[in-house]
């Protein structure tokens, strides 16, 4: 311990200037290599606890970017599940289209003929026919526009408002059931005058899950949207309901041979639509969502990094007394893992706040929070602590004993 001397200790000891620096790390004095292998943890936690508030604000930042990953993926599901909100609560499992139709945009494009709908209903093994004729089009509200849905239905066959909060049906060709965001957002009341398509309707109720960032959906009878679009018993799409006994692949199969038509299950038609929507939205959210996990990561990485060149002189006793690398990467990556775990509890917390502050202020966008996304959410914490624990690890790893003497 000076100059010239030699301190002799028993066997199983350390001389007193490691003692003492093992006793600041948590460690005791006569602790052997593979003890130290069971203390990960715990050093772990000392190391980080040592400067709290830098822990706090990583475990903020790390929090801040797992609650962007989970909200965009909630909001990607949520584009998703407005895509197929209205075939969702339609009747029938089998779709037909107009030839070459896909999704329900090709059917507001062109139309099936009334000739096309009749054949459709009289084909063995059809129970039931909804005809639905759809168009988009623009309501000028208080000075602004609004992309109106509007679905024309046969209210005694289906395909009408699944949930209306306020008021009734349509009970008159000059009557219109609005989305009840639309009606909240500009102040409109049951009785109010609405115009779509230069025609001016009643509004006789309002309908509840209606409402989507794409536009809002509207209900009117279908004569009513047969005046606008100028065709006269035609329809955009005819879902089938099979009779009994009857399997809906098998009746797909018959009903394609109806020419100028075009088949498919109405799941098929729901996948279709939502990667038509979720293909537009992709692109911005993914790279979004890319860029919140690189952040994290670097924020993980900071923190550790500056940690582990903090306690040097520990790592270089622990190198002193016979621990190996595996044990020093052991705790760097522990300690990264512990703030990623943190973070990832409080962010996936601030993703349900900040749903709920979302659909109480723009309920037009639909955020749905389903399991495998909060997973993925969790994975992507602990991929990115480990990520972000590489070069703090091999950092550790490269210190020589002799650092240990050097304060």
């Amino acid at each position: 311990t000076k100059p010239g001397y030699v301190t002799v200790v028993q066997p199983g000891e350390l001389a007193p200037p490691l003692a003492n620096k093992l006793s600041t790390i948590g460690l005791p004095a006569n602790v052997a290599g593979r003890r130290a292998l069971s203390s990960a943890w715990r050093l772990a936690w000392r190391n980080l606890l040592q400067d709290r508030v830098r822990f706090i604000l990583s475990v903020v930042a790390i929090a801040l970017s797992l609650m962007l990953i989970l909200f965009l993926l909630g909001l990607r599901a949520g584009v998703r599940t407005s895509a197929i909100v209205y075939l969702d609560n339609a009747p029938g499992p089998v779709a037909v289209l107009p030839p070459g139709g896909r999704t329900t945009s090709a059917g507001a494009a062109q139309f099936l003929p009334l000739a096309v709908v009749q054949e459709v209903a009289s084909t063995p093994g059809v129970a039931r026919v909804t005809p639905i004729l759809l168009t988009t089009g623009f309501a000028e509200l208080h000075g602004r526009k609004e992309v109106i849905k509007l679905v024309g239905y046969d209210s005694t066959l289906g395909g009408g408002p699944w949930d209306i909060r306020e008021g009734r049906e349509p009970a008159s060709e000059d009557e219109v059931v609005l989305d009840r965001v639309v009606a909240a957002r500009h102040n409109l009341r049951i009785g109010d005058p609405f115009e779509v398509g230069g025609r001016s309707l009643t509004i006789a109720g309002f309908s509840n899950g209606t409402a989507s960032w794409t536009g809002s959906y509207a209900f009117a009878w279908k004569a009513t949207v047969e005046s606008l679009v100028l065709a006269p018993g035609a329809a955009s799409i005819v879902l089938v309901t099979p009779a009994p006994g009857t399997k809906p692949a098998d009746l797909a199969v018959t009903l394609r041979l109806i020419p100028g038509t075009s088949v498919l299950l109405k799941r098929e038609l729901m996948d279709n639509d939502a990667e038509v929507i979720s293909g537009i939205a992709d692109q911005v959210i993914l790279l979004m969502v890319a860029a919140a996990f690189v952040v994290g990561a670097l924020v993980v990485g900071m923190v550790i990094y500056t940690t582990t060149s903090e306690r040097r002189a520990e790592y270089g006793i622990l190198k002193a007394i016979g621990a190996g690398n595996g044990l020093l990467y052991r705790v760097v990556v522990a300690q990264a893992l512990v703030a990623g775990t943190v973070g990832a509890f409080f962010g996936i917390g601030l993703a349900f706040a900040m749903r709920m502050l979302v659909i109480a202020t723009k309920p037009q966008f639909l955020v749905t929070m389903e399991p495998p996304a909060i997973a993925i959410t969790v994975v992507a914490g602990l991929v990115m602590a480990v990520s972000g624990s590489i070069l703090p690890a091999r950092s550790a790893g490269r210190m020589a004993p002799a650092e240990v003497f050097r304060r």
